[in-house]
């Protein structure tokens, strides 16, 4: 995954352990979760995982259940147990045992919140209903923002693309309940059903905190109005992929120029921020509009707008009747889940969003082995000498462009397992007064915690991911990788088994992670992480004529009938994908030159190796999330991970004997070549 803009970060995917438990074989390949009678070369996902997908049925709880998720969920037994026994003593107040145990108790607490209703958000939504002009929204936003909700726009404290030493405030599109502006603009039947489920959802949500059926119509029809015209001015994915068109710094005095009715003054200084100068604002005409919303529309559908963003925010800490009906629309309706998650598994995850680090801490001192940082460390090593191999072999790079490809894969910062210093939470404090004026409280400290980061030098040794998460990033404006204690598991890795299964499967992550940093936008950025263009106009070229051949082929991909993939929204990941695997191969053949593998249960190494990365993306998906995750997520969807990228890869082709007689065969002139 690649880290974003206004969300931390990206990640690799939505990968879990699909494995039996106990211990897996020296090879590490379960043969249970083959299906033999699938041809290899016609449907290589279904031979590698079609038994894993049998004996691992989605349940009503998940719209889509794979190795990633079956992972995170033993993981997130073992958080239960260490939250659980913390929230059954009495600690110390304002100890961190007090803080994590206190707030799982409050979200366990059913019976308060049920008796609670809508009271505790009454106060916010009065504080909304008293705007009378324009100039009250700027100050009615500063405050929901410090409170963790983010109408109109997002905005946060990132690394200058541009200096990446320091950091600075960015804006950046948002505001859209739906999430993707597709919900909005397109005229599907399975899209217009969404939006008009949306709609009644809205008019429920307002009944519930007290308006009546005409009132709630009104309401919602104020929200949509806006929401609409978000969406008309937001770019699409594609578009926001150009991390050169998408930053766009302006000083203080460029920013009244441009955008004189937009209070940036007070803005800025009630949000804590009164020295700020100068904005990246990512997406310009999106904030001319935003401007115009706020300055044109009546203030009452803006109250409108604004409090459904608060009663969005807050629906999954109130009651019971807003976290069904939340579900019922978030759940049901966009994604195809059937039943809620039991409130042990929601409240867990609300412990581990507001104090993650506290239990990350934790979890690591308990579950994570030394042994398998170092091991990590050796295969970094080894996939860094292996990319650089194949720069070094690149028949369509210059030599120029190659010694600086050099200069940043020596340069990448390497993370593992945790991060050295822990986050500092004395200055959250947990009460038992009502779970969301908790939540409020720990978001509040978020922002506080960015807002200290402004004008400062960017700390690279912060960590974007919490330890107990099953991910791994690449961060461009750092030039990290990084790999959480809670993906150094299997089906990823497993210090038992043999090279061709740890580099089929973590080896492929890792590579993927490197490769992120000479993807279509990670390639932009230099050894220093700055956007700078370091490649000669010749290798640009070149390099876009083989990033094509990845759109192109992915773009023909029908994912559900009369529904492809976007090849170039998921280009980066299909690049990193298609990287990791042809770096991770290379890195297992020298490993294993002088030393051999066997064939274990009928299978080469190689073709452990290919199975061992197959394995990865196991997994079941309901036609419901798979309409949702080809709008809204960059990487493509678990079977083509395996489908759409081993056919390009020469090294599986040869391994499973792959022929022109086979639906799969790519001519080896067609497939493509990257790094």
């Amino acid at each position: 995954m690649r880290v974003t803009k206004y969300l931390p970060i990206l990640a690799i995917c939505m990968m879990t352990t699909g494995c039996n438990s106990g211990k897996q074989p020296k090879s590490g390949i379960d043969l249970a979760n083959l299906d033999t009678t699938a041809i290899v070369g016609a449907d290589f996902y279904q031979y590698a995982c079609g038994g894993w997908m049998k004996n691992n049925p989605l349940t009503d709880e998940y719209s889509r259940f794979g190795s990633f998720d079956q992972l995170a969920e033993n993981n997130r037994v073992q958080l239960q147990g260490l939250i659980e026994e913390l929230a059954s003593t009495q600690h110390p107040d304002g100890s961190i045992a007090q803080k994590v145990g206190g707030l799982y108790n409050i979200a366990m607490d059913s019976v308060k919140l049920n008796n609670e209703g809508m009271s505790p958000i009454v106060n916010d939504l009065q504080q909304i209903t008293a705007i009378k002009q324009p100039s009250d929204v700027y100050v009615t936003l500063v405050e929901m923002r410090k409170n963790g909700m983010n109408p109109y726009f997002y905005l946060y404290v990132g690394a200058d693309d541009m200096n990446s030493e320091m950091n600075m405030v960015h804006t950046y599109q948002g505001g859209l309940g739906m999430g993707e502006r597709d919900y909005y603009l397109e005229d599907g039947e399975e899209i217009k059903a969404i939006r008009e489920a949306y709609e009644k959802h809205i008019v429920k949500m307002f009944e519930l905190v007290g308006y009546d059926e005409a009132q709630a119509q009104k309401a919602m029809e104020a929200v949509m109005k806006i929401e609409h015209r978000l969406a008309k001015a937001s770019r699409s994915n594609v578009d926001l992929r150009d991390p050169i068109a998408n930053y766009n710094k302006r000083s203080l005095e460029q920013l009244k120029e441009e955008y004189p009715t937009f209070a940036w003054s007070e803005f800025l200084t009630n949000s804590d921020m009164g020295g700020v100068q100068e904005l990246d604002l990512g997406q310009p005409d999106f904030i001319k509009e935003v401007e115009m919303i706020i300055n044109e529309t009546p203030v009452e559908d803006q109250i409108a707008y604004l409090q459904w963003n608060l009663i969005n925010s807050a629906s999954s800490y109130l009651s019971d009747e807003f976290v069904n009906q939340d579900f019922d629309f978030y759940g049901k309706t966009m994604s195809g889940k059937k039943e809620l998650q039991p409130r042990w598994k929601r409240a867990v995850s609300s412990v581990n969003g507001s104090l993650g680090e506290a239990v990350g801490q934790m979890y690591v001192e308990k579950y994570f082995p030394e042994q398998a940082k170092k091991q990590m460390l050796d295969l970094v090593g080894n996939l860094q000498t292996s990319l650089g191999e194949r720069i070094n072999n690149l028949s369509w790079m210059s030599d120029d462009t190659k010694k600086k490809a050099q200069e940043k894969l020596a340069t990448f910062h390497v993370k593992i397992g945790y991060p050295d210093t822990w986050k500092d939470y004395s200055n959250l404090t947990i009460v038992d007064d009502s779970y969301w004026e908790n939540v409020k409280r720990a978001n509040q400290w978020g922002y506080a915690e960015m807002i200290d980061k402004v004008g400062k030098p960017v700390d690279k040794d912060e960590w974007l991911m919490t330890p107990q998460t099953v991910n791994a990033y690449y961060n461009p404006t750092t030039n990290e990788i990084c790999f959480p204690a809670a993906i150094l598991q299997y089906p990823f890795f497993d210090m038992n088994a043999d090279e061709a299964f740890n580099y089929g499967a973590i080896g492929v992550v890792i590579g993927h992670e490197m490769t992120h940093g000479f993807d279509d936008m990670g390639r932009q950025y230099d050894k220093d992480g700055n956007l700078n263009d370091w490649w000669t106009e010749e290798d640009t070229k070149n390099f876009n004529e083989r990033a094509q051949v990845l759109v192109d082929y992915f773009d023909k991909i029908e994912v559900a009938p009369g529904l492809n993939a976007n090849g170039r929204f998921t280009l980066g990941e299909n690049i990193a994908d298609h990287g990791g695997l042809q770096i991770s191969h290379q890195a297992f053949k020298n490993a294993t030159a002088n030393k051999p593998l066997e064939v274990v249960d009928g299978f080469t190494p190689d073709q452990r190796f290919f199975l061992a990365y197959a394995n990865v993306w196991a997994g079941n998906v309901r036609p419901e999330e798979i309409l949702r995750l080809t709008k809204v997520d960059e990487h493509s969807l678990g079977r083509w991970r395996v489908n759409g990228a081993l056919p390009h890869i020469n090294a599986w082709n040869e391994a499973f004997g792959i022929n022109s007689a086979d639906p799969m065969f790519i001519v080896e002139e067609e497939r493509a070549s990257i790094w």
